[in-house]
């Protein structure tokens, strides 16, 4: 049985925020396994590494929290199968590891697909759909509230993985991915002061910018955006294993953050 894709998350018809939840899923299709030149042990540990566990969680009990409920949109397959938030083109940096719109490796930059790989049966299949479903979620937030306001949910792991590119820099409980045209220095802050709780706050480092629909990016400035990347032993056994009570503690800055950027306060 072919699990969903993705799942649009109804919240408050008066909320402009949309918490975008791309990576959390480990589901990938029996033909899209097939591809796959991992043997079962060692997919099991890859999606250990690059699954951003429990993120789906958190967002979800965010969303109880907050004031105002927000809306939510939240990949159902793993980024094995597509990584809806790379560029599908060469504009895309993580090509240089084999990490575009369709992997072809590893978090270790071991073969995970045979190359070259054409990534165009999946992405026709999965991340245009997805993209598509993405931008109409966007516009249905600008059409009712006149603005539209994208919180990306990830999480990564404390000691940098070998494809990660920028491998030297600081990595903070909370890492804040900003986008010079759609994250506003309010929004920035907003995050600062939700977050200030869970640990130390850093910006851009170790992964920088964040998720806007290719619609509206670098275009349409009522679409403010803000990347959440948390350090996983912060709130979880690394790496694949169970959340910890923290989790609950960050549910809880991410709906203030929610309630201070939605007017929901």
């Amino acid at each position: 049985m072919t699990p969903r894709s993705f799942d649009p998350l109804p919240g408050a018809a008066g909320s402009p925020v949309l918490l975008h939840v791309p990576h959390a899923a480990r589901a990938i299709p029996d033909d899209v396994r097939a591809g796959i030149v991992l043997d079962d042990a060692a997919l099991a540990r890859e999606l250990d590494h690059i699954t951003d566990a429990h993120t789906d969680t958190l967002a979800e009990r965010a969303a109880e929290l907050a004031g105002q409920r927000p809306w939510r949109f939240v990949n159902r397959l793993s980024r094995l199968v597509v990584d809806p938030e790379r560029f599908p083109d060469e504009r895309e940096e993580m090509l240089a590891v084999g990490m575009g719109a369709v992997y072809t490796r590893t978090t270790h930059r071991e073969p995970l697909r045979p190359e070259p790989a054409d990534a165009g049966p999946l992405v026709g299949r999965y991340f245009e759909p997805y993209a598509e479903a993405m931008t109409r979620a966007v516009a249905g937030r600008l059409a009712a509230t006149g603005r539209a306001v994208v919180i990306d949910v990830h999480s990564y792991p404390a000691k940098p993985l070998p494809y990660e590119l920028h491998q030297d820099g600081p990595r903070p409980a909370v890492c804040l991915g900003t986008d010079p045209f759609h994250t506003p220095p309010e929004l920035t802050e907003a995050a600062r002061a939700a977050f200030a709780r869970c640990g130390d706050v850093g910006l851009d480092s170790p992964f920088s910018g964040t998720y806007v629909p290719l619609a509206h990016y670098g275009v349409d400035r009522r679409v403010s955006a803000l990347m959440v990347e948390i350090r996983r032993d912060t709130y979880m056994t690394e790496p694949g294993g169970p959340a910890g009570p923290d989790l609950e503690q960050l549910a809880d800055a991410l709906a203030e953050l929610v309630d201070t950027v939605g007017g929901g306060a």
